[in-house]
């Protein structure tokens, strides 16, 4: 459910920036040729910040993934050591 959201929010940004520069052509007063080299240039930030973004939630999912492993780990280790103590 989580990646589904993430997919809408991402789904939400990249049509909110095709919204943006279409807004930007129709009203800009800058020429065509420089028109194109800033909008290339803020596509490249955004494509820059979605990348970091998508690094950082990659690494979010695996440090929990760690975190949900050594809990499983030592909650097995203390189920074995309270059976142990139940046999003696």
């Amino acid at each position: 459910m989580a990646r589904d959201e993430g997919g809408n929010i991402l789904l939400a940004f990249l049509l909110g920036a095709a919204s943006g520069a279409a807004v930007a052509l129709l009203f800009a007063p800058a020429s065509g040729e420089a028109m194109r080299e800033y909008l290339g240039r803020k596509a490249r930030e955004g494509r820059d910040r979605a990348s970091d973004m998508a690094d950082k939630g990659r690494q979010a999912v695996k440090d929990g993934r760690e975190t949900l492993t050594n809990a499983i780990e030592r909650g097995r280790e203390a189920y074995e050591q309270a059976r142990t103590r139940e046999t003696t």
